[in-house]
């Protein structure tokens, strides 16, 4: 008997064979089947392989800062890039598709690493109610799914909340990230999250100052084992 996700999976692969998506990266050519991007914008992507590594440029990024299980990028971040490109359509072109696409190539990494075999649940960063409305969804919790539909792991698209709408990150200087998220996420949900080995996502690793803050909300629920994923990872000089 097929699951849900493997329905949902098979659905897809039809369509896509019937109506391939355009590569998000050009937006000529066609995707190829669950690759997200074409042949040509796929050679120009520069793969992290951070999922095998228990220590990577991930988890330095984050450490000292609060304690994580594993952590991992599926690719690094360059500017005007197929990546980059991608990213802009999920976030501001309402293509959710893309986000789905990349969480599914993220999660397949995942699932093959034995540092993040034990993990329970998928928690997305969160959007304030007003941004997600306004954008039309949560590419986070997009990714997130994609992961879940990969993985066979629920995602807890609620067990975590922005209180305090904040504009882009985008343009700001490292320590005005920071200070920006100071109780910014609280958790909803702590029931929801006790006690489990938690994979907490997001589009991109930039200085770290969300996922820091979301999983500090996360940790606050007892015994939460926090690991982190992201599509992609900005380099050092990305981040000033």
């Amino acid at each position: 008997m097929r699951t849900i996700g493997g329905v949902r999976r098979w659905v897809s692969d039809l369509l896509w064979f019937f109506y391939p998506e355009l590569c998000p990266g050009c937006k000529k050519a066609a995707a190829r089947a669950k690759a997200c991007f074409c042949m040509r914008c796929e050679s120009q992507l520069l793969p992290a392989d951070m999922c095998f590594a228990p220590e990577n440029e991930f988890t330095e990024r984050l450490w000292g800062r609060i304690p994580l299980q594993s952590g991992a990028a599926l690719y690094f971040f360059q500017r005007r890039s197929p990546l980059q490109r991608a990213l802009h359509r999920l976030k501001y072109h309402r293509q959710a598709h893309i986000g789905l696409q990349l969480g599914r190539l993220l999660g397949a990494q995942l699932k093959r690493s034995p540092l993040f075999r034990s993990v329970e649940a998928i928690v997305p960063v969160p959007l304030h109610p007003d941004k997600e409305q306004l954008r039309g969804y949560n590419q986070s919790a997009l990714i997130a799914s994609g992961i879940s539909d990969t993985m066979g792991i629920p995602a807890l698209n609620s067990a975590l909340e922005r209180r305090r709408f904040s504009e882009s990150q985008t343009r700001k200087r490292r320590m005005e990230r920071f200070e920006d998220t100071e109780e910014v996420f609280a958790l909803a949900q702590p029931e929801a999250v006790a006690d489990k080995h938690i994979l907490l996502v997001d589009d991109v690793l930039t200085t770290g100052a969300t996922l820091e803050a979301c999983g500090r909300a996360l940790l606050s629920a007892p015994n939460v084992r926090l690991s982190m994923a992201t599509v992609a990872i900005a380099t050092t000089n990305k981040m000033r």
